[in-house]
């Protein structure tokens, strides 16, 4: 279920960067911290920890 979860917030931050919100409110930090929550959930989902 996280799974499906973290993938959904990755593409409304994707959407939001492409869209410019996320430059306008100065959180374009959030680009970079995403693929580390999803590349960790996939770890962990392939080592069925969660």
């Amino acid at each position: 279920m996280i799974f499906y979860i973290v993938y959904a917030l990755a593409i409304v931050v994707l959407i939001l960067h492409f869209t410019g919100w996320l430059a306008r409110r100065n959180m374009e930090w959030l680009v970079l911290t995403t693929p580390v929550a999803v590349f960790a959930v996939i770890i962990l989902d392939y080592m069925k920890i969660i």
